[in-house]
């Protein structure tokens, strides 16, 4: 009985954090397109369609729901809805559900949310517009620093050396490259080393890489890409990261003679 009373508070919990993540990945989807628009996001801004700029209403705006009941169309024009909405939201809500599964109620499900919300908003202008805002990817470094606090003067080092990391590795190859990257990628990887630390920054960078290889190698082969197309390498980055909550202990573990097995706080 007490098993099942735990299962059941356990599958409550884990929509709970859905729903939140739904919620979470609507606003910074709303906050990154305004942002990109040069337009306000906060006091009296209503959301609107981005094709005929009616006001949308209430029942429009629920996140997931609003979008399958609608059919993927504009309630008034009829319009496709731009797919980016619905893959914000659905996105950042089984991520954020998954962390949940991965972290339980804990200060490193605290850092993975920042960590999952902030690259969101970074991929998300990126993608946009070819564009991280540095405000944004700092604003990440020092949230993550704040949270250190509680792990103490190991943890903050820790989240120093990671910015370090991140920042300096993603500088090298801008230098190396004479700018075959942007300097908002470095101020992106700043900022996640900042939070996950300087061994979860690592594997960051290696997933990343990864994950931008598999991707874009294939469409090169393919020729839907070119040597010279401006790739955008945020969501690249923000991809090795969010892996890299979930994998990166049992990866630092694994390879523990080299880097040392313990993952740092609050992840260890």
């Amino acid at each position: 009985m007490n098993m099942s009373y735990i299962n059941y508070r356990d599958i409550i919990a884990t929509i709970l954090m859905f729903t939140v993540g739904a919620c979470a990945g609507s606003f910074i989807n709303a906050v990154a397109m305004r942002t990109v628009a040069d337009k306000k996001w906060w006091g009296k801004e209503r959301s609107t369609c981005d094709l005929c700029g009616a006001t949308l209403k209430s029942a429009d705006l629920v996140p997931i729901i609003s979008f399958l009941m609608l059919s993927g169309k504009c309630r008034y024009c009829k319009a496709p809805i731009k797919p980016r909405h619905f893959t914000a939201e659905i996105l950042s809500a089984a991520l954020t559900a998954a962390l949940f599964q991965r972290w339980g109620v804990s200060p490193a499900l605290a850092m993975s949310l920042a960590v999952l919300w902030f690259s969101l908003f970074n991929s998300l202008t990126d993608i946009e517009n070819g564009y991280i805002y540095d405000v944004w990817a700092i604003a990440l470094g020092v949230t993550g620093l704040l949270m250190r606090i509680g792990g103490g003067w190991p943890a903050i080092l820790d989240g120093i050396l990671g910015g370090a990391l991140g920042f300096c590795f993603i500088a090298l190859i801008i230098l190396v490259s004479r700018g075959g990257m942007g300097w908002g990628d470095a101020v992106l990887m700043l900022g996640i080393g900042g939070a996950v630390g300087w061994k979860y920054c690592a594997i960051s960078l290696y997933s990343g890489f990864m994950v931008g290889g598999i991707i874009v190698l294939p469409l090169m082969i393919a020729k839907k890409l070119k040597r010279k197309d401006a790739i955008p390498l945020g969501p690249f980055l923000a991809a090795g990261a969010i892996i890299t909550l979930f994998i990166g202990s049992s990866f630092i573990r694994y390879f523990g003679y080299i880097i040392g097995s313990y993952p740092g706080w609050p992840w260890g």
